[in-house]
């Protein structure tokens, strides 16, 4: 017999959502493989090492919406017997996945740039000028487009980070083009290069270090455990919480589980039923954590494990 699973509100809402994030990644994925054809062609033709530099963080950023559309098409699909929180997952290793181009690029730019250092190009800094203001306004466009503030998916936040990472850069290759054509220092080339691999770098660093917690089903960072535990304990009818775990099975969908100690004696003590009602409503109310499970014990109950 096929286990059915029953889909809870929190991830109704979060199936809908993921409906409309997806036709705002799609938007910015063609705007990311516009602006990258544009620099790539036209900083070759300039001999940009920078607006190459530019189109090639362009080139991971589309590669990385791309993985995150096939993550969202994919962990749309329902739970089954096998994968019982079915494949939300698979967002996650495609950030991952992302985070590790990123790094492998910047090494590309960065011994690149090094050997333009040694042996300085010439640059034709007009072309990369006008190039540069239409990679910003690109940019600023798709961050536009996939703003979702601090509460939007994970895919959402690291695809503005990168567009916006991306318009810094070229806010940087149109300020090395300005220097070359003011000054002649064709040095100044290489140099933006770099600091372009070092922001590819750091934002490669933190959307790999994200990705790690979550699968090692760290706590969400905004989230207190500490405090999760002292709001259950407040909650009429319970006398203590222990093994407490909290973890993101993917953006926005955050999980609980815990045991919680009973101590009811005489006529009017609350049922498991009441006390896990008010438990419930707390942790949504507080914490916005709908995927609980919740184990009652009372102080007698002798544990055979570690209790922790």
């Amino acid at each position: 017999m096929i286990l059915q699973m029953r889909e809870t509100g929190t991830e109704r809402a979060a199936a809908l959502e993921r409906g409309g994030e997806q036709r705002r990644l799609v938007f910015a994925l063609l705007i990311a493989i516009v602006a990258m054809v544009v620099e790539a062609v036209g900083g070759y033709f300039a001999n940009s090492l920078a607006l190459m530099s530019d189109a090639a963080h362009m080139m991971a950023d589309a590669g990385a919406i791309g993985l995150s559309l096939f993550a969202l098409r994919v962990g749309s699909r329902p739970a089954d017997a096998k994968r019982t929180y079915g494949y939300y997952r698979l967002e996650i290793l495609a950030a991952l996945l992302n985070g590790a181009l990123l790094l492998a690029i910047a090494l590309g730019i960065a011994v690149e740039g090094y050997h333009r250092l040694l042996d300085p190009q010439p640059v034709a800094a007009r072309t990369v000028v006008g190039l540069a203001i239409f990679g910003i306004a690109l940019n600023a466009l798709g961050m536009w487009i996939t703003h979702a503030g601090k509460h939007g998916s994970m895919n959402l936040r690291s695809t503005f980070l990168h567009l916006g990472g991306d318009l810094l850069n070229s806010l940087g290759v149109l300020a090395s083009a300005a220097i070359i054509a003011l000054t002649g220092q064709l040095a100044v080339d290489p140099i933006v290069s770099f600091v372009i691999a070092a922001t590819i770098v750091w934002s490669a660093v933190r959307l790999c270090k994200e990705a790690v917690d979550v699968l090692l089903e760290g706590a969400p960072r905004h989230i207190v455990v500490s405090e999760v535990a002292e709001v259950l304990e407040q909650v009429p009818g319970v006398a203590a919480v222990h093994d407490l775990h909290v973890w993101t099975i993917t953006s926005g969908l955050v999980a609980l589980s815990c045991h919680i100690v009973v101590i009811c004696e005489g006529p009017g003590c609350r049922s498991h039923d009441q006390i896990l009602t008010d438990a419930k409503a707390a942790l949504r109310d507080r914490f916005s954590i709908d995927h609980v499970t919740i184990q009652f014990e009372s102080d007698q109950y002798q544990h055979e494990e570690v209790v922790h």
